[in-house]
């Protein structure tokens, strides 16, 4: 249990000028974790004092960036099953106070309107119709052609909320809301551009067979064939690739979310965020950079 009055006496050596004592008290706070905080934002609100309530800020900004480790290391070694659950992590690298609920009401509203339309003996390419339609023109999502580098393209409460995103996130919501309906649509890790494969789960052996279309989810759910990737490629004069065709897996997703993040911030000249979220990157394997 938390001693309260230790807790306050502590908060109040924080702005000692002696630095060890300082750092000290830095740590031991920092060694409760969540705990502690409704007493810093309490003290911070109570301080005139403007070096105190940095150093506040800044503490209860590293418990909260501490948490964020954490959970992606737990999702990490649980084997990153729920996509969902690893994009929301990130998001509270930026928004720590973030309502979960909120986003997955959000994802299941959209997911409950396509399923009241989806027939049994509908297509794969009449689905991704169905998806399209619910997605973009009622849903009213599209990509952020205006502000492509904005970090807030890559924060999903932020996607979900002003409807505009950039490739990876488009692609993740609705690849989340395919899956949650059966419907076997996931990323592909595609360089400078990631896209959505349909997978003929028949054919899963042979991935060359096992892909019936792509899906541009950045461009209003344009469908295309392994001809245009492979033409992209051949723009980028990059040699084909397996990884290029074929769905990767969510680990691989959230690394492109991290990178598209440092590159976002990089160009904005925030190196503590760009610092921070190479952090987070290191918890994963390296990886070839295909930043979107």
């Amino acid at each position: 249990m938390l001693n309260d009055k230790e807790i306050e006496s502590l908060i109040k050596l924080l702005d000692d000028p002696d630095q060890e004592i300082s750092e000290h008290v830095e740590n031991k706070l920092l060694s409760y974790g969540n705990e502690v905080i409704y007493f810093l934002e309490s003290a911070w609100e109570q301080s005139f004092d403007a070096i105190l309530q940095e150093r506040i800020e800044n503490l209860v900004h590293k418990i909260q960036f501490q948490n964020v480790k954490h959970e992606l290391e737990l999702w990490h070694l649980g084997g990153g099953f729920d996509l969902l659950q690893g994009v929301i992590t990130i998001n509270k690298y930026q928004y720590p106070d973030l309502d979960e609920q909120k986003i997955i009401n959000q994802i299941e509203s959209i997911k409950r309107e396509i399923w009241l339309q989806l027939l049994y003996d509908m297509s794969a390419v009449e689905k991704v119709k169905l998806i399209n339609h619910v997605f973009y023109t009622v849903s009213g999502f599209s990509g952020n052609t205006t502000n492509h580098q904005d970090p807030q393209n890559s924060y999903i409460s932020q996607v979900l909320e002003s409807k505009k995103g950039n490739q990876i996130l488009l692609a993740t919501i609705y690849s989340v809301i395919a899956q949650k309906l059966d419907i076997p649509i996931y990323g592909v890790n595609l360089p400078q551009h990631f896209i959505l494969a349909y997978v003929d789960e028949s054919q899963q052996d042979d991935f060359e067979s096992g892909i019936l279309f792509y899906i541009n989810a950045f461009n209003r759910g344009f469908i295309f064939g392994r001809r245009d990737v492979d033409s992209f490629l051949k723009q980028l004069n990059l040699t084909p690739d397996k990884q290029f065709y074929e769905p990767c897996n969510n680990v691989d997703i959230v690394k492109r979310i991290i990178r598209n993040l440092i590159s976002s911030y990089e160009k904005l000249g925030l190196e503590e965020k760009v610092s921070e979220l190479t952090e987070l990157l290191r918890i994963f394997p390296p990886e070839t950079d295909f930043s979107s």
